[in-house]
């Protein structure tokens, strides 16, 4: 896969050190993180940067807060969703997509999330894409897409891993890539939503404080029982309103 870029962003890095702390029994399940000075100084890292690994880790599932106790650690949770598989740009366009503007394009190896919902081996090589979604020049949410492998997209959908060959480096949302190579080809999805705040990083990227609240859309899509395509889709305070059809 001749994709150029940096194998592992630096808060993945430090994501997957505490993740691996936790999977090794470190930290077993229902057990209490070190407070953040604390956990940061074991680390050998700033707390900036250890807060935002932490974020991401609540997202996933891995930890939950508690107040007035702290971060606990906490099994994976039960599937949660609701599904229209629609590309974020023309869901929350009303009328008038997004645009999507390609901030990187490059792969990556597994982290826990795409370890859960492309069910990828370690060591796999999975495309990411993190694309700007914007809207009369205001950024409105930031999204972050993973292909499951190559061999697997070339033995369960190889239109769409053709058509991802193709385009990179595009301007263009890996759903809306898939959707466009699936004329053919039946998909099924889930996806679920959970508040949070952006920090740093993504506050930085989507010109919001650290502490605005935002909603987590995360999104598994799959061809028959696999899956082809994970996404997190992060909408902050202000973007247009998301509709959600909810059945049981």
């Amino acid at each position: 896969m001749a994709v150029s870029g940096q194998r592992r962003r630096p808060v993945v890095a430090l994501y997957e050190r505490i993740a691996d702390a936790v999977h090794d029994g470190t930290y077993p399940p229902g057990s209490t993180l070190p407070s953040e000075p604390k956990l940061a100084a074991e680390l050998g890292v700033s707390r900036p940067a250890l807060r935002e690994a932490l974020l991401l880790l609540q997202e996933d599932g891995l930890l939950t807060v508690r107040r007035g106790v702290g971060r606990t650690v906490n099994d994976r949770p039960p599937r949660r969703g609701f599904e229209h598989i629609q590309p974020l740009e023309e869901l929350i366009g009303a009328g008038s997509p997004l645009r999507v503007r390609a901030l990187l394009r490059t792969v990556e190896e597994p982290t826990d999330f795409t370890t859960q919902h492309l069910l990828a081996p370690a060591r796999a090589e999975l495309r990411f894409w993190e694309s700007m979604l914007t809207g009369e020049g205001t950024a409105a949410a930031l999204s972050h897409e993973w292909a499951a492998a190559d061999e697997v997209l070339d033995r369960v959908h190889p239109e769409f891993a053709r058509a991802l060959r193709a385009t990179e480096p595009a301007a263009a949302s890996m759903l809306s890539v898939l959707l466009g190579a699936s004329r053919e080809t039946a998909l099924s999805a889930h996806s679920g939503i959970t508040a949070t705040l952006l920090g740093r990083r993504r506050g930085d990227q989507l010109g919001r404080p650290a502490d605005t609240p935002a909603v987590l859309v995360t999104q598994v899509v799959r061809v028959g029982e696999t899956p082809v395509l994970a996404a997190k889709h992060m909408l902050p305070t202000g973007t247009p309103a998301l509709p959600v059809l909810q059945s049981h």
